[in-house]
């Protein structure tokens, strides 16, 4: 199961109390104080991990507690540091306050760690309040407790190109040609319940990543269909491919379907709406004779100065050319393409 949002609560360990203790050997008649100090509690860290997909984990994981630190002994013995837990997250979880909904952290990077709660430091012991003129000290420290934190975890994958368009338009279709992704794919609306990650390999070591974002509709940031469930995956696309079901089958107007996706795009982060995008018509295997409605959308990309692309991603016509051009895109954005 995909899961991109959860809530969590982590507790970090507590400190080990300080120790009360008194050095009493029989060739030492006057020993001083000798407790040693508690162990600090353990910390809990969340790093970013590209083996992770999703943050499934933590569903049925809510609470993860760090161990706790070791109490001091005499003879100065310090208490055992309590291990810290590090928690596995994917490649672009964004960490948030659970209250304010603030932005904690950003893990975008492999390897890149949070310390999301920090442990508790231990009591000193005895010894430590001793002094020239205190020179046989009963007080001593209890360790402090770890931080408690409830935070939120929200995944936003990170691709180079997304695409984008109403349900049923051949998103995984396009998405298993182009690449070795291997989604489900069906007749009906919303057969992708869950964003969809496929690596293009261009054959020279070289490749980018793709991601199908579930179907959009009229009111998806209102929470209509999907939602927003899934518009938070676009964001850290480089470029859009907005497709376009201009089969005669669908009762709608192909301009009238990208200008309702884009609106929507615009509602939930207007940023989105001025990102670079590809415009690709699909489904034209099946237009027949009449080629009005390609035609009607060829002309409203070249008023709106997009690059256009006339596809059937089930015969796999026209994919090579609209990926070269992705290509093109990315590498015009001076990202370029990953090296192996």
């Amino acid at each position: 199961m995909f899961v991109d949002r959860v809530k969590i609560n982590l507790s970090a360990g507590r400190g080990g109390n300080g120790c009360l203790s008194f050095r009493r050997e029989w060739s030492v008649p006057r020993g001083g104080p000798d407790g040693g100090r508690g162990g600090n509690g353990g910390s809990v860290f969340l790093e970013a991990d590209p083996s992770v997909k999703s943050l499934s984990y933590f569903r049925f994981h809510p609470i993860n507690k760090a161990k706790n630190g070791g109490h001091g002994e005499g003879s100065n013995r310090y208490g055992r540091k309590g291990a810290d837990l590090t928690l596995h997250v994917p490649l672009g979880t964004v960490v948030k306050d659970a209250g304010e909904e603030s932005v904690l952290s950003d893990l975008i990077k492999p390897g890149q760690k949070f310390l999301a709660a920090r442990g508790g430091r231990g009591g000193r012991g005895n010894t430590a309040f001793a002094t020239s003129t205190h020179r046989a000290p009963r007080e001593h420290e209890p360790g402090k407790p770890g931080e408690e934190r409830e935070l939120v975890l929200e995944l936003k994958l990170i691709a180079d190109v997304g695409l984008v368009g109403f349900p049923n338009v051949g998103k995984s279709t396009l998405i298993s040609k182009i690449s070795a992704a291997k989604p489900l794919i069906a007749d009906y609306p919303f057969t992708t319940l869950g964003p969809n990650l496929g690596v293009v390999d261009l054959g020279t070591k070289q490749s980018f990543i793709v991601a199908d974002i579930p179907g959009l509709i009229e009111g998806a940031h209102l929470g209509h269909g999907l939602g927003i469930k899934f518009l938070r995956h676009v964001e850290r696309t480089k470029i859009l491919v907005h497709m376009v079901d201009v089969s005669p089958f669908t009762g709608r107007d192909p301009v009238e379907d990208f200008d309702v996706v884009m609106k929507e795009l615009e509602a939930f982060n207007p940023e989105l709406a001025r990102r670079r995008q590809i415009l690709v018509a699909n489904k034209i295997d099946l237009l027949g004779r009449d080629q009005s409605r390609l035609e009607s959308l060829r002309k409203f990309a070249a008023r709106q100065r997009l690059p256009f692309f006339a596809v059937s991603a089930a015969k796999g016509t026209g994919l090579k050319p609209l990926v070269a051009e992705m290509v093109k895109e990315l590498r015009g954005l001076g990202d370029g393409t990953r090296t192996e």
